[in-house]
């Protein structure tokens, strides 16, 4: 069947048509001509791109006409059909001969070759050369913006000019005015075998009914206009023989049925049907007014701009069984959507189905990377699973994303028919491209989405996944194809030599961008993700200035607080002439993270900090730590200074440096790093590592074994293995540098907070009831804890009624020195008792949560 299309859609793999009475075709990349075929075959095995071949958006527009011919018509998984379309010259022509050939024919021909004078054009009729000169081609060249020449491949609306040797030669004018003034004539000879669509002709009108008319043109053709290809303005006045312009739309090879529009863009050869605005697509309307209803077609429909609109009859009710065709008279009005528009037809497509009003999509156009969107399944493969999202839309989730964990089997878990939750990594709308990702990290990220380079801005930290683990780092991959590097040295705190080991390809993890360059589309990224210190926080100095630094790692010094800030304290070497700067950072004052906090908060600038080990040189500053375990290890030589000395079965005391989902890095004295793995790292079961540790803990830890070749320690945190004999002794030791510790800090806060000093747990005080709350908690004040908040909840309030204003005795529970609050208690069992004494397993229990 031969039909005349307008294009739709153009992509690098086919040509979307739209087709008469709102159908749709595709014309796959091999069926544009035979010397466009040729070229794809050519390069396919040559393995490299050819310069004469161009891509299809470079030789197509959406909005030109084109005559095609039907070559099958394939089921879809859904059941609906797909129209496979050519416009080859070749089978488009097939009906004509070189005897046929007349002056003032209009066909479709292909651009074969260039030439000095002109186009070699394949018309598709054998026996028969075709010749474009450049002057008849200048015009339309200029009009169509493409570039100077044509191309080889390019489909032409071609007028003969001029016939020579009966039919061997023809000479072709693809100029716009003297197509668009062609008419079809009976002197062209054309019979019903190798009649063309888009032939403008004169047909006189037979007969009319509300369906349509019958006309008939060239003598003795018979056509048939339906009632959607009537010229709007003009539809009620037609009559019998009237005499109208008409251009072929269709040509049915078997039923020998000829359909024609009198539509006005389509009455000069070459003309171009009407666009619908883009915004108008997917719109829904309240109230669209019935104009006419066709019970075997279906309803058109009046919108609210005035045009028309047709909806089939299985879009006006959800099921046939529902439908009520007295709900579709004349004047009636009804709620749809504009599902499509027909270029053919110049109509919008609608429904009244409630579930494609309230559709979350229509086209590709409505999707975007990091939507969340519900589908279903259709189909599971090697390359991964096929998902429908709407009517039209599909899209496939790659065997990489069809889980956290790479799934062996993914049969197993998901079911064709299965609803499922994705989230879309990159959407193509001109391609109809869409890529799905179904890993619940990424699913469920609150974190920003990264679509494009531009977005990507230093210190943005969002979520990725991975691609490719190598010796240099690892590739991570984000939305919309936009990737970046994570160099060797940002995979964590401590250098991983082997990041294939311990990344793994489709891994979702958290990054920090470090530097962008979006004209590049070049980005650097890290999983360290704690902030870096500014330039503002760094130790700069010129040559003259730098500080020659004379410690050794493990020395012991004196220092002075010059400045707190939020992760640490600036500080002075005493006793040193050269003035030298150092780095206390917070989580290295103590051995314990909760007193660290608790000195830094008591801590002035100006005081001075006994005791104070140089740790390391970082290039930017001197490290210094006060933690008490890690001095003595030092001091006592129970220490390793280089990887050579490592042996399995040491104790050694560090701090950890990093918590990954994997395990836990551990930094020792003199740079040494080691690894314990999620197995090793507790007694009980561990489920979330971040549960049992913390960055800057002080750990003992034992050595499992050693890579020499890959420099690897993996280590083992367990307490149980990490006793060195005496355990009673280590437990109370660490016991009393914790008060020691605690009662430092008390006689810090005497300078500023005096009260908190005075109060203790166990202690008694006599409060004055401030307020009471809706939850049942109650603010008191007293003289004695001035500049405080004291709370107790509803449970420590017992069974007394108490109302502002009243003066009441309490026990206390618990001194947040940080937060200046202080937890009390009303209930008569504990003022009684007063504080009890703490147990011997109390002690132990206490030691072991320090040690863990």
């Amino acid at each position: 069947m031969l039909l005349l299309g307008c294009i739709k859609e153009v992509t690098d793999y086919e040509l979307a048509l739209s087709l008469p009475n709102g159908l749709s075709g595709f014309v796959p990349v091999t069926q544009i001509s035979d010397a466009y075929s040729k070229l794809l075959t050519k390069q396919v095995a040559q393995g490299e791109l050819l310069e004469e071949l161009n891509s299809l958006p470079d030789i197509f527009s959406p909005g030109t006409l084109v005559r095609c011919i039907v070559t099958s018509i394939e089921k879809r998984d859904d059941g609906s059909r797909s129209v496979k379309l050519s416009i080859d010259p070749k089978k488009v022509n097939r009906g004509l001969s070189s005897t046929a050939l007349a002056a003032g024919m209009l066909l479709s021909g292909s651009v074969v070759s260039v030439e000095d004078h002109g186009y070699i054009i394949d018309i598709g009729v054998t026996g028969t050369h075709a010749f474009l000169p450049h002057q008849k081609a200048k015009n339309y060249i200029k009009a169509a913006k493409k570039g100077p020449d044509l191309k080889i491949g390019q489909n032409l609306n071609c007028l003969i000019v001029e016939v020579k040797n009966e039919g061997r030669v023809v000479c072709l004018s693809i100029d716009r005015s003297e197509v668009a003034a062609s008419i079809a004539t009976e002197r062209q000879n054309w019979a019903l075998s190798n009649l063309l669509p888009g032939l403008v002709v004169k047909a006189r009108v037979q007969k009319v009914d509300p369906l349509g008319m019958k006309v008939i043109f060239l003598s003795y053709f018979t056509g048939i206009v339906d009632f959607m290809h009537m010229d709007p303005e003009k539809s009620m006045s037609y009559s019998p023989d009237q005499v109208v312009k008409a251009c072929v739309l269709s040509v049915h090879p078997t039923s020998r049925a000829v359909r024609l529009t009198l539509r006005p863009p389509f009455l000069h050869a070459g003309g171009a049907p009407r666009q619908l605005p883009g915004q108008r697509l997917g719109a829904v309307l309240e109230q669209a007014t019935v104009k006419a209803f066709y019970k075997q077609f279906g309803a058109v429909f009046e919108l609210d701009d005035g045009t028309l609109a047709f909806a089939r009859l299985k879009h006006l009710s959800k099921t046939r069984k529902s439908f009520k065709p007295g709900a579709f008279k004349e004047g009636c009005k009804h709620k749809c959507r504009i599902i499509d528009y027909s270029l053919m037809d110049e109509m919008c497509i609608v429904s009244l189905k409630h579930q494609i009003i309230e559709a979350q999509f229509l086209q590709y156009q409505d999707i975007h990377s990091g939507d969340v969107v519900q589908g279903k399944v259709l189909s599971l493969k090697p390359i991964g699973m096929k998902v429908k999202l709407a009517h039209g839309i599909r899209g496939l989730v790659p065997s990489l994303h069809l889980s956290d964990v790479i799934l062996k089997q993914p049969e197993k878990k998901y079911n064709i028919g299965d609803e499922v939750k994705c989230r879309v990594l990159e959407c193509n709308p001109g391609g109809k491209k869409l890529i799905l990702t179904l890993k619940k990290s990424l699913i469920q990220s609150k974190l920003p989405v990264l679509s494009n380079y531009e977005d990507a801005k230093p210190g943005l930290i969002t979520h990725g996944f991975v691609v490719c683990a190598r010796e240099f780092g690892c590739i991570v991959k984000f939305y919309n194809d936009v990737k970046g590097l994570v160099p060797k040295n940002e995979l964590g705190s401590e250098l991983i030599s082997c990041p294939d080991k311990v990344f793994y390809e489709g891994q979702v993890l958290k990054v920090m961008v470090l530097k962008c360059e979006p004209e590049q589309e070049r980005l650097l990224l890290s999983f360290r993700l704690s902030s870096k210190p500014g330039p503002e926080d760094k130790w700069k100095c010129t040559p003259k200035e730098k500080q020659k630094v004379k410690y050794q790692i493990g020395e012991v010094v004196d220092v002075k607080i010059l400045k707190k800030k939020d992760n640490g304290l600036e500080v002075s070497i005493l006793e040193d002439e050269d003035n030298v700067v150092g780095w206390i950072p917070t989580l290295h004052l103590s051995d314990f993270v909760a007193t660290s906090k608790l000195l830094w908060h008591c801590l002035q600038e100006g005081d001075v900090l006994p005791r104070v080990m140089y740790l390391s040189d970082r290039g930017e500053r001197i490290i210094l730590s006060r933690k008490s375990a890690v001095i003595s290890a030092v001091q006592e030589e129970q220490v390793v200074r280089s990887f050579s000395e490592i042996q399995p079965g040491m104790l050694l005391t560090g701090y950890v440096r990093n918590v990954m989902p994997f395990g836990v890095f551990v930094e020792f004295p003199f740079g040494v790093t080691g690894l314990a793995p999620k197995v090793s790292m507790s007694d009980k079961f561990v489920t979330d590592t971040k549960d049992h540790f913390v960055v800057g803990q002080t750990v003992i830890a034992k050595v499992m074994s050693i890579d020499e070749e890959k420099q690897r320690v993996l280590l083992n945190l367990k307490v149980s293995e990490c006793s060195s004999g005496d355990s009673a002794a280590e437990s109370f030791a660490l016991l009393y540098q914790y008060f020691k510790e605690l009662k430092e800090i008390r006689n810090l806060s005497r300078r500023g907070e005096p009260s908190i000093c005075e109060l203790v747990p166990g202690k008694r005080v006599h409060l004055v009831v401030q307020d009471v709350r809706e939850d049942g908690s109650a603010l008191f004040s007293s003289s004695s804890v001035t500049g405080l908040t004291v709370t107790a909840t509803r449970y420590h309030l017992g069974d007394k009624n108490i109302a502002p204003g009243e003066k009441r005795k309490a026990f206390v529970l618990h001194v947040d020195a940080v937060t200046s609050k202080v937890y009390v208690s009303l209930r008569e069992e504990l003022l009684k008792q007063g504080p009890k004494r703490v147990s011997m397993h109390s002690v132990f229990e206490f030691v072991s949560f320090c040690l863990s």
